[in-house]
């Protein structure tokens, strides 16, 4: 491969995790999740963009190391899960913060740490660093879905 073949896989794997996260922030906190009832160890909203925004780049820096040791034939199922796992994630934020339905976005949210968990270990297998970069994806998560089922109980 080279270098000017990495580069654009590199930037492709950026793409590809970022347009989910733009699908997800199609649907915003808003008054919605305003009015609800928040657990005193809620964080401020201003930090969930900065932790994504990290969390977006690990991913597609995992993605693209396992795709240039092994390609897309070398890698087809932990890759083909990589993605599944992110569009997962986008359809999470429909869930909770479109269509307002803590319930339905919990259960989601623990398809989707599953499928950050079987990623983690397919990407380990073939690169350890690439799944060491998904660990702190699947620590704020499992932050997100403790979150997730307290505010749908306080709002049932």
């Amino acid at each position: 491969m080279t270098r000017t073949q990495s580069i654009l896989g590199f930037v492709g794997w950026l793409v590809v995790c970022f347009a989910a996260a733009g699908i997800g922030s199609l649907f915003p906190i808003g008054p919605w999740y305003e009015s609800l009832v928040k657990p005193a160890w809620n964080p401020p909203n201003w930090l969930f963009g900065p932790v994504w925004t990290l969390l977006y780049t690990l991913m597609a820096v995992a993605a693209w190391l396992v795709w240039r040791n092994h390609g897309f034939r070398g890698a087809t199922v932990p890759l083909t899960l990589f993605v599944v796992q992110l569009a997962l994630n986008a359809g999470w934020s429909w869930l909770f913060f479109g269509l307002h339905q803590p319930g339905v976005a919990f259960a989601e949210i623990i398809l989707l740490w599953a499928a950050i968990l079987a990623t983690i270990i397919l990407f380990w297998r073939l690169k350890r660093l690439a799944g060491i970069l998904l660990m702190p994806y699947l620590l704020w998560v499992s932050f997100a879905a403790v979150l997730n089922y307290t505010l749908w109980q306080l709002n049932r």
